[in-house]
Protein backbone atom coordinates (compact mmCIF):
# COMPACT_ATOMS: atom_id res chain seq x y z
CA UNK A 1 0.00 0.00 0.00
CA UNK A 2 2.95 2.21 0.68
CA UNK A 3 4.70 1.73 -2.62
CA UNK A 4 1.12 2.29 -4.53
CA UNK A 5 0.60 5.87 -2.29
CA UNK A 6 4.24 6.93 -3.49
CA UNK A 7 3.02 6.03 -6.80
CA UNK A 8 0.61 8.61 -6.85
CA UNK A 9 2.80 11.06 -5.25
CA UNK A 10 4.42 10.48 -8.64
CA UNK A 11 1.70 11.27 -10.52
CA UNK A 12 0.75 14.58 -8.89
CA UNK A 13 4.51 15.96 -9.56
CA UNK A 14 4.13 14.69 -12.54
CA UNK A 15 1.24 16.93 -13.24
CA UNK A 16 2.82 19.96 -11.22
CA UNK A 17 0.64 19.34 -7.86
CA UNK A 18 3.69 18.44 -5.51
CA UNK A 19 1.75 18.21 -2.28
CA UNK A 20 5.26 18.98 -0.39
CA UNK A 21 5.77 22.85 -2.20
CA UNK A 22 2.48 23.89 -1.04
CA UNK A 23 2.53 26.52 1.76
CA UNK A 24 -0.29 28.05 2.59
CA UNK A 25 -4.25 27.50 1.86
CA UNK A 26 -6.89 30.37 2.38
CA UNK A 27 -9.28 28.54 4.78
CA UNK A 28 -12.56 30.87 4.76
CA UNK A 29 -14.61 27.64 6.78
CA UNK A 30 -14.72 24.87 9.11
CA UNK A 31 -17.29 22.43 8.15
CA UNK A 32 -19.12 22.87 11.40
CA UNK A 33 -19.51 26.25 10.72
CA UNK A 34 -21.15 25.56 7.18
CA UNK A 35 -23.58 22.52 8.79
CA UNK A 36 -24.80 25.21 11.04
CA UNK A 37 -25.07 27.89 9.35
CA UNK A 38 -27.02 26.25 6.35
CA UNK A 39 -28.51 23.72 8.67
CA UNK A 40 -32.19 24.58 7.66
CA UNK A 41 -30.98 24.15 3.42
CA UNK A 42 -33.25 22.04 1.84
CA UNK A 43 -32.46 19.99 -1.47
CA UNK A 44 -35.43 21.49 -3.37
CA UNK A 45 -33.75 24.98 -2.24
CA UNK A 46 -31.61 27.27 -4.78
CA UNK A 47 -28.44 27.20 -2.92
CA UNK A 48 -26.32 30.31 -1.92
CA UNK A 49 -23.80 31.42 -4.94
CA UNK A 50 -21.07 32.11 -1.93
CA UNK A 51 -17.69 30.27 -2.44
CA UNK A 52 -16.44 28.94 0.53
CA UNK A 53 -12.72 27.12 1.31
CA UNK A 54 -12.12 24.19 3.43
CA UNK A 55 -9.30 22.46 4.26
CA UNK A 56 -8.73 19.07 5.77
CA UNK A 57 -8.04 15.27 5.54
CA UNK A 58 -9.85 13.15 3.26
CA UNK A 59 -11.76 10.34 5.01
CA UNK A 60 -13.97 8.96 2.35
CA UNK A 61 -13.80 8.27 -1.19
CA UNK A 62 -16.90 7.27 -3.51
CA UNK A 63 -16.35 6.85 -7.11
CA UNK A 64 -19.68 7.53 -9.03
CA UNK A 65 -18.23 6.75 -13.09
CA UNK A 66 -15.74 8.57 -14.88
CA UNK A 67 -16.60 11.89 -13.97
CA UNK A 68 -17.75 11.97 -10.49
CA UNK A 69 -16.38 11.88 -6.93
CA UNK A 70 -18.28 12.22 -3.91
CA UNK A 71 -15.69 12.43 -0.38
CA UNK A 72 -15.59 13.71 2.75
CA UNK A 73 -13.31 16.21 4.38
CA UNK A 74 -12.47 15.69 7.62
CA UNK A 75 -11.31 19.03 9.58
CA UNK A 76 -10.84 19.50 13.28
CA UNK A 77 -14.04 20.84 13.55
CA UNK A 78 -16.26 17.85 11.77
CA UNK A 79 -16.85 16.42 8.82
CA UNK A 80 -17.91 17.86 5.48
CA UNK A 81 -19.14 15.98 1.98
CA UNK A 82 -17.50 17.37 -1.03
CA UNK A 83 -18.87 16.94 -4.54
CA UNK A 84 -16.28 16.67 -7.31
CA UNK A 85 -17.14 16.93 -11.58
CA UNK A 86 -14.61 16.58 -14.21
CA UNK A 87 -16.88 19.21 -15.66
CA UNK A 88 -16.42 21.80 -13.07
CA UNK A 89 -12.88 21.43 -12.18
CA UNK A 90 -11.31 20.60 -15.42
CA UNK A 91 -10.02 16.84 -16.92
CA UNK A 92 -6.94 17.70 -15.85
CA UNK A 93 -7.66 18.88 -11.87
CA UNK A 94 -9.91 15.59 -12.35
CA UNK A 95 -7.27 12.99 -12.85
CA UNK A 96 -5.45 14.75 -10.49
CA UNK A 97 -7.98 13.85 -7.96
CA UNK A 98 -7.67 9.92 -9.37
CA UNK A 99 -3.95 10.45 -7.57
CA UNK A 100 -5.27 10.47 -3.93
CA UNK A 101 -5.57 8.52 -1.40
CA UNK A 102 -7.43 8.44 1.78
CA UNK A 103 -5.57 10.20 4.28
CA UNK A 104 -4.20 12.97 1.73
CA UNK A 105 -4.38 16.61 3.00
CA UNK A 106 -6.70 18.61 0.65
CA UNK A 107 -7.67 22.30 0.22
CA UNK A 108 -11.36 22.72 -1.51
CA UNK A 109 -13.08 25.77 -3.11
CA UNK A 110 -16.88 25.83 -3.86
CA UNK A 111 -21.23 26.83 -3.77
CA UNK A 112 -22.54 24.30 -0.71
CA UNK A 113 -25.86 22.59 -1.63
CA UNK A 114 -28.25 19.62 -0.13
CA UNK A 115 -28.06 16.55 -1.46
CA UNK A 116 -30.74 14.15 -2.54
CA UNK A 117 -29.86 12.11 0.58
CA UNK A 118 -29.55 15.19 2.73
CA UNK A 119 -25.96 15.94 3.41
CA UNK A 120 -24.79 19.64 3.06
CA UNK A 121 -22.24 19.26 0.06
CA UNK A 122 -19.63 21.30 -0.78
CA UNK A 123 -19.29 21.33 -5.19
CA UNK A 124 -15.77 21.61 -5.71
CA UNK A 125 -14.97 24.00 -8.40
CA UNK A 126 -11.14 24.54 -7.09
CA UNK A 127 -8.72 22.25 -5.05
CA UNK A 128 -5.41 21.80 -4.50
CA UNK A 129 -3.50 18.73 -2.61
CA UNK A 130 -1.92 19.97 0.32
CA UNK A 131 -0.20 17.13 1.94
CA UNK A 132 0.57 13.83 0.51
CA UNK A 133 -0.27 10.83 3.22
CA UNK A 134 2.58 7.94 2.78
CA UNK A 135 1.40 5.86 5.53
CA UNK A 136 -1.99 3.98 4.88
CA UNK A 137 -4.84 5.48 7.29
CA UNK A 138 -6.75 3.06 9.60
CA UNK A 139 -10.19 2.10 8.76
CA UNK A 140 -12.15 5.30 10.55
CA UNK A 141 -15.18 3.39 11.93
CA UNK A 142 -13.04 0.95 13.56
CA UNK A 143 -9.65 3.23 14.44
CA UNK A 144 -7.13 1.36 16.53
CA UNK A 145 -8.14 -1.57 18.32
CA UNK A 146 -5.22 -1.62 20.16
CA UNK A 147 -5.60 0.64 23.12
CA UNK A 148 -1.80 1.34 23.63
CA UNK A 149 -1.06 1.79 20.19
CA UNK A 150 -3.55 4.83 20.10
CA UNK A 151 -1.82 6.30 23.19
CA UNK A 152 1.30 5.79 21.61
CA UNK A 153 0.41 7.14 17.73
CA UNK A 154 -2.26 9.83 18.84
CA UNK A 155 -1.81 11.84 15.70
CA UNK A 156 -3.47 8.54 13.79
CA UNK A 157 -6.12 8.60 16.88
CA UNK A 158 -6.83 11.95 16.38
CA UNK A 159 -7.05 12.05 12.96
CA UNK A 160 -9.51 9.09 12.24
CA UNK A 161 -11.62 8.92 15.66
CA UNK A 162 -14.00 12.56 16.04
CA UNK A 163 -15.10 11.52 19.38
CA UNK A 164 -11.24 11.52 20.58
CA UNK A 165 -10.56 15.21 18.98
CA UNK A 166 -14.20 16.44 20.81
CA UNK A 167 -12.23 15.12 24.16
CA UNK A 168 -9.29 17.13 23.87
CA UNK A 169 -11.32 20.51 22.13
CA UNK A 170 -13.58 20.06 25.43
CA UNK A 171 -10.41 20.13 27.62
CA UNK A 172 -8.67 22.95 26.04
CA UNK A 173 -12.33 24.87 26.38
CA UNK A 174 -12.29 23.91 30.41
CA UNK A 175 -9.06 24.90 30.84
CA UNK A 176 -9.73 28.35 28.96
CA UNK A 177 -12.49 28.80 31.18
CA UNK A 178 -11.46 27.76 34.63
CA UNK A 179 -8.61 30.68 33.38
CA UNK A 180 -11.03 33.17 32.42
CA UNK A 181 -12.73 32.39 36.09
CA UNK A 182 -9.77 33.05 37.60
CA UNK A 183 -8.65 36.06 35.74
CA UNK A 184 -12.14 37.79 36.13
CA UNK A 185 -12.13 37.10 40.64
CA UNK A 186 -9.35 39.34 40.49
CA UNK A 187 -6.59 36.51 40.22
CA UNK A 188 -3.29 36.92 38.96
CA UNK A 189 -1.66 33.78 37.10
CA UNK A 190 1.66 33.30 37.67
CA UNK A 191 4.73 30.76 36.02
CA UNK A 192 7.04 28.69 38.98
CA UNK A 193 9.71 27.30 38.56
CA UNK A 194 9.91 23.83 37.44
CA UNK A 195 12.70 22.50 38.60
CA UNK A 196 13.67 23.04 42.53
CA UNK A 197 16.39 21.94 44.89
CA UNK A 198 13.51 20.99 46.84
CA UNK A 199 10.43 19.86 45.53
CA UNK A 200 7.60 20.51 48.66
CA UNK A 201 4.46 21.02 48.91
CA UNK A 202 3.27 17.57 48.72
CA UNK A 203 4.06 14.06 50.25
CA UNK A 204 5.04 12.83 46.42
CA UNK A 205 8.10 10.91 45.26
CA UNK A 206 9.67 13.24 43.31
CA UNK A 207 11.58 12.77 39.77
CA UNK A 208 15.37 13.81 39.49
CA UNK A 209 17.74 15.50 36.96
CA UNK A 210 21.07 16.91 36.99
CA UNK A 211 21.58 20.46 35.53
CA UNK A 212 25.01 19.89 33.51
CA UNK A 213 26.50 23.82 33.57
CA UNK A 214 25.53 24.32 37.29
CA UNK A 215 26.60 20.70 38.30
CA UNK A 216 23.77 20.18 40.47
CA UNK A 217 20.83 17.59 41.33
CA UNK A 218 17.15 18.82 41.05
CA UNK A 219 13.92 17.62 41.57
CA UNK A 220 11.18 18.08 39.30
CA UNK A 221 8.31 20.22 40.94
CA UNK A 222 5.13 17.45 43.02
CA UNK A 223 3.40 20.73 43.46
CA UNK A 224 3.26 24.85 42.90
CA UNK A 225 2.29 25.56 46.31
CA UNK A 226 5.34 26.82 48.50
CA UNK A 227 6.33 29.27 45.37
CA UNK A 228 2.67 30.36 45.26
CA UNK A 229 2.67 31.09 48.68
CA UNK A 230 6.10 32.95 48.43
CA UNK A 231 4.50 35.44 45.98
CA UNK A 232 1.08 35.80 48.93
CA UNK A 233 4.38 36.92 51.46
CA UNK A 234 5.74 39.18 48.21
CA UNK A 235 1.91 40.93 47.96
CA UNK A 236 0.91 39.75 44.90
CA UNK A 237 -2.58 38.79 47.36
CA UNK A 238 -4.61 36.18 44.78
CA UNK A 239 -2.46 34.30 42.43
CA UNK A 240 -2.76 30.93 40.37
CA UNK A 241 -0.93 28.34 38.09
CA UNK A 242 -2.34 26.14 35.70
CA UNK A 243 0.60 23.94 35.42
CA UNK A 244 2.66 19.96 34.52
CA UNK A 245 3.27 18.67 38.06
CA UNK A 246 5.36 15.28 38.34
CA UNK A 247 5.00 12.48 40.76
CA UNK A 248 7.05 9.68 40.61
CA UNK A 249 4.53 6.88 41.15
CA UNK A 250 1.67 4.74 40.28
CA UNK A 251 -0.52 4.61 37.63
CA UNK A 252 -4.00 3.60 37.37
CA UNK A 253 -7.13 5.54 35.96
CA UNK A 254 -7.10 8.42 38.24
CA UNK A 255 -3.44 9.18 38.31
CA UNK A 256 -0.65 9.69 35.59
CA UNK A 257 3.23 10.67 36.95
CA UNK A 258 2.53 13.72 34.97
CA UNK A 259 -0.16 15.59 35.11
CA UNK A 260 -1.91 19.28 35.14
CA UNK A 261 -2.68 21.00 38.37
CA UNK A 262 -4.25 24.42 38.93
CA UNK A 263 -3.31 25.96 42.10
CA UNK A 264 -4.91 28.95 43.64
CA UNK A 265 -4.01 31.11 46.66
CA UNK A 266 -6.37 33.88 48.34
CA UNK A 267 -5.38 36.28 50.99
CA UNK A 268 -7.61 36.77 53.52
CA UNK A 269 -9.81 34.65 52.54
CA UNK A 270 -11.28 31.63 54.82
CA UNK A 271 -11.64 28.08 54.22
CA UNK A 272 -15.62 28.17 53.84
CA UNK A 273 -14.94 31.61 51.41
CA UNK A 274 -12.78 29.00 49.02
CA UNK A 275 -14.99 26.45 49.30
CA UNK A 276 -18.20 28.81 48.00
CA UNK A 277 -15.46 30.30 45.21
CA UNK A 278 -14.56 26.26 44.28
CA UNK A 279 -18.44 25.48 44.12
CA UNK A 280 -19.25 28.53 41.48
CA UNK A 281 -16.05 27.92 39.54
CA UNK A 282 -17.27 23.95 38.76
CA UNK A 283 -20.80 24.84 38.15
CA UNK A 284 -20.08 28.15 36.07
CA UNK A 285 -17.68 25.37 33.95
CA UNK A 286 -19.73 22.34 33.61
CA UNK A 287 -22.59 24.71 32.57
CA UNK A 288 -20.31 26.53 29.99
CA UNK A 289 -19.27 22.97 28.73
CA UNK A 290 -22.37 21.08 29.09
CA UNK A 291 -24.88 24.36 28.83
CA UNK A 292 -26.38 22.38 31.73
CA UNK A 293 -25.73 21.69 35.41
CA UNK A 294 -25.92 17.74 34.85
CA UNK A 295 -22.68 15.99 34.04
CA UNK A 296 -23.06 12.17 32.39
CA UNK A 297 -20.97 10.07 34.12
CA UNK A 298 -20.77 6.19 33.04
CA UNK A 299 -24.17 5.07 34.13
CA UNK A 300 -25.07 8.37 36.83
CA UNK A 301 -25.91 11.29 35.99
CA UNK A 302 -24.37 14.17 38.82
CA UNK A 303 -25.69 17.22 39.35
CA UNK A 304 -23.35 20.15 39.70
CA UNK A 305 -26.49 22.56 40.51
CA UNK A 306 -25.58 24.61 43.88
CA UNK A 307 -25.41 23.99 46.61
CA UNK A 308 -23.19 20.84 46.76
CA UNK A 309 -23.54 18.53 49.88
CA UNK A 310 -21.12 19.32 52.63
CA UNK A 311 -19.65 16.32 55.26
CA UNK A 312 -17.21 16.14 57.82
CA UNK A 313 -14.27 13.70 57.69
CA UNK A 314 -15.28 11.73 60.48
CA UNK A 315 -18.81 12.01 60.05
CA UNK A 316 -18.30 10.77 57.26
CA UNK A 317 -16.51 7.48 58.50
CA UNK A 318 -18.72 7.17 61.14
CA UNK A 319 -22.03 7.31 58.76
CA UNK A 320 -21.03 4.92 56.59
CA UNK A 321 -18.07 2.63 58.49
CA UNK A 322 -19.21 2.82 61.81
CA UNK A 323 -15.55 4.19 62.90
CA UNK A 324 -15.48 6.33 65.62
CA UNK A 325 -12.90 9.34 65.92
CA UNK A 326 -10.80 8.23 69.10
CA UNK A 327 -10.03 5.21 67.36
CA UNK A 328 -8.71 6.55 64.32
CA UNK A 329 -7.11 9.77 65.75
CA UNK A 330 -5.00 6.87 67.51
CA UNK A 331 -2.38 5.29 65.41
CA UNK A 332 -2.06 1.78 66.85
CA UNK A 333 -6.19 2.32 66.42
CA UNK A 334 -6.10 3.28 62.66
CA UNK A 335 -3.83 -0.01 62.03
CA UNK A 336 -6.39 -1.98 63.89
CA UNK A 337 -9.32 -0.77 61.65
CA UNK A 338 -7.50 -1.28 58.66
CA UNK A 339 -6.55 -5.20 59.38
CA UNK A 340 -10.30 -5.51 61.09
CA UNK A 341 -11.08 -4.76 57.10
CA UNK A 342 -8.31 -6.83 55.32
CA UNK A 343 -6.47 -3.94 54.26
CA UNK A 344 -2.99 -4.22 54.33
CA UNK A 345 -1.06 -2.87 57.22
CA UNK A 346 0.41 0.42 56.09
CA UNK A 347 3.85 2.28 57.05
CA UNK A 348 2.07 5.63 58.15
CA UNK A 349 -0.78 6.90 60.36
CA UNK A 350 -1.60 8.76 57.05
CA UNK A 351 -1.23 6.18 54.74
CA UNK A 352 -3.76 4.09 57.05
CA UNK A 353 -6.09 6.92 56.94
CA UNK A 354 -6.34 7.43 53.32
CA UNK A 355 -7.02 3.62 52.80
CA UNK A 356 -9.57 3.27 55.47
CA UNK A 357 -11.13 6.54 53.90
CA UNK A 358 -10.83 4.94 50.28
CA UNK A 359 -12.40 1.70 51.53
CA UNK A 360 -15.36 2.90 53.48
CA UNK A 361 -16.08 6.71 51.88
CA UNK A 362 -15.11 7.22 48.89
CA UNK A 363 -17.46 4.41 46.68
CA UNK A 364 -20.44 6.94 48.62
CA UNK A 365 -19.39 10.09 47.08
CA UNK A 366 -20.57 10.50 43.54
CA UNK A 367 -22.66 13.52 43.23
CA UNK A 368 -20.23 16.51 44.07
CA UNK A 369 -19.69 16.37 47.84
CA UNK A 370 -16.88 18.46 50.09
CA UNK A 371 -15.19 16.47 52.67
CA UNK A 372 -14.09 18.96 55.27
CA UNK A 373 -12.41 19.13 59.07
CA UNK A 374 -9.21 16.65 58.13
CA UNK A 375 -7.25 15.17 60.62
CA UNK A 376 -3.51 17.17 61.45
CA UNK A 377 -1.70 13.54 60.67
CA UNK A 378 -2.83 14.01 56.66
CA UNK A 379 -2.37 17.64 56.26
CA UNK A 380 1.65 18.75 56.83
CA UNK A 381 1.21 22.19 55.90
CA UNK A 382 -2.33 22.74 56.85
CA UNK A 383 -3.30 25.29 59.74
CA UNK A 384 -4.91 23.73 62.82
CA UNK A 385 -8.72 23.80 63.40
CA UNK A 386 -9.32 26.46 65.93
CA UNK A 387 -10.44 25.00 68.95
CA UNK A 388 -9.38 21.59 68.16
CA UNK A 389 -6.08 20.52 67.69
CA UNK A 390 -6.37 17.38 66.26
CA UNK A 391 -7.88 18.59 62.80
CA UNK A 392 -7.23 21.04 60.65
CA UNK A 393 -8.55 23.46 58.12
CA UNK A 394 -8.91 21.36 55.09
CA UNK A 395 -11.58 19.97 52.45
CA UNK A 396 -11.48 17.88 49.49
CA UNK A 397 -14.25 18.16 46.51
CA UNK A 398 -15.09 14.38 45.74
CA UNK A 399 -17.73 13.33 42.45
CA UNK A 400 -18.15 10.30 40.23
CA UNK A 401 -15.85 8.62 43.35
CA UNK A 402 -13.03 10.29 42.98
CA UNK A 403 -10.98 13.46 43.92
CA UNK A 404 -11.27 16.59 41.76
CA UNK A 405 -9.40 19.64 44.33
CA UNK A 406 -8.07 19.72 47.64
CA UNK A 407 -8.21 23.54 49.88
CA UNK A 408 -6.60 24.74 53.18
CA UNK A 409 -6.07 27.24 55.18
CA UNK A 410 -2.40 27.32 54.54
CA UNK A 411 -0.39 27.37 57.64
CA UNK A 412 1.79 31.08 58.37
CA UNK A 413 3.04 30.37 61.13
CA UNK A 414 6.97 29.85 61.11
CA UNK A 415 7.83 27.87 64.23
CA UNK A 416 4.67 25.99 63.77
CA UNK A 417 5.86 25.06 59.98
CA UNK A 418 9.84 24.82 61.43
CA UNK A 419 8.67 21.99 63.64
CA UNK A 420 6.30 20.28 61.04
CA UNK A 421 9.74 20.17 59.14
CA UNK A 422 11.41 19.04 61.86
CA UNK A 423 8.89 15.88 62.32
CA UNK A 424 9.01 14.77 58.28
CA UNK A 425 13.07 14.81 58.55
CA UNK A 426 12.30 11.65 61.29
CA UNK A 427 9.84 10.72 59.00
CA UNK A 428 12.16 10.41 56.25
CA UNK A 429 14.57 8.76 58.44
CA UNK A 430 12.50 6.36 59.32
CA UNK A 431 11.88 5.20 55.51
CA UNK A 432 9.19 7.18 54.21
CA UNK A 433 10.40 8.77 50.92
CA UNK A 434 7.15 10.15 50.00
CA UNK A 435 7.80 12.60 52.84
CA UNK A 436 9.06 15.85 50.79
CA UNK A 437 12.78 17.15 52.20
CA UNK A 438 12.14 20.25 54.20
CA UNK A 439 12.39 23.75 52.69
CA UNK A 440 14.12 26.06 55.01
CA UNK A 441 13.63 28.91 52.69
CA UNK A 442 10.33 28.87 52.97
CA UNK A 443 10.08 29.15 56.78
CA UNK A 444 12.37 32.78 56.13
CA UNK A 445 9.68 33.09 54.09
CA UNK A 446 7.14 33.07 56.48
CA UNK A 447 9.33 34.74 59.10
CA UNK A 448 8.60 37.93 57.31
CA UNK A 449 5.02 37.07 57.54
CA UNK A 450 2.33 35.54 55.35
CA UNK A 451 -1.43 36.93 55.78
CA UNK A 452 -4.09 34.36 56.42
CA UNK A 453 -4.66 32.33 53.06
CA UNK A 454 -6.80 29.35 51.36
CA UNK A 455 -5.42 27.90 49.03
CA UNK A 456 -6.61 24.88 46.40
CA UNK A 457 -5.47 22.40 44.34
CA UNK A 458 -7.83 21.13 41.12
CA UNK A 459 -6.81 18.13 39.15
CA UNK A 460 -7.92 19.41 36.14
CA UNK A 461 -7.11 15.88 34.35
CA UNK A 462 -9.69 14.31 36.35
CA UNK A 463 -12.14 17.78 35.70
CA UNK A 464 -11.58 16.72 32.28
CA UNK A 465 -12.26 12.92 32.19
CA UNK A 466 -15.39 13.62 34.68
CA UNK A 467 -16.55 16.37 32.07
CA UNK A 468 -16.13 14.11 28.86
CA UNK A 469 -17.48 10.90 30.29
CA UNK A 470 -13.83 9.10 30.35
CA UNK A 471 -12.74 6.31 32.81
CA UNK A 472 -8.97 6.66 32.49
CA UNK A 473 -6.81 9.47 32.85
CA UNK A 474 -4.65 8.28 29.98
CA UNK A 475 -7.61 9.03 27.47
CA UNK A 476 -7.73 12.93 28.46
CA UNK A 477 -4.11 13.24 28.06
CA UNK A 478 -2.78 13.72 24.50
CA UNK A 479 0.73 11.53 25.42
CA UNK A 480 0.48 9.68 28.46
CA UNK A 481 3.75 8.09 29.10
CA UNK A 482 4.84 4.47 27.76
CA UNK A 483 7.22 2.74 27.84
CA UNK A 484 9.16 2.17 24.93
CA UNK A 485 8.64 -0.24 22.28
Amino acid sequence: MRAARRANLAALRARGRDPFLETRFDVTAHASELLERYANLSAEEQPPQVTFSVAGRLLGLRKMGKGAVWADVWDRSGRLQIYVRADAVGEEAFAAFDALDLGDIIGVSGTVFRSKKGDLTLRVARFEVLAKSLAPTPDKWHGLGDVEKRYRQRYVDLMIDERVRRIFLTRSAIVAEMRRFCDAHGFVECETPTMLHVAGGAAARPFRTHHNALGLDLDLRIATELNLKRLIVGGLERVYEIGRIWRNEGIDTTHNPEFTMLELYAAYWSLHEMMDFNETLFAHVVEKVHASSDVKYGERTLSFARPFRRMAYFEALAQWGGLDRATLLDPAGAARSLAEMGLPPSATHAQALDKIFERVVEPRLIDPTFVYDYPVALSPLAKRKAGDSDLVDRYELFAANFELSNAFTELNDPDDQRARFEAQIEERKRGNDEVPAPDWDFVTALEYGMPPTAGIGIGVDRVVMLLTGQQSIREVILFPLQRPL
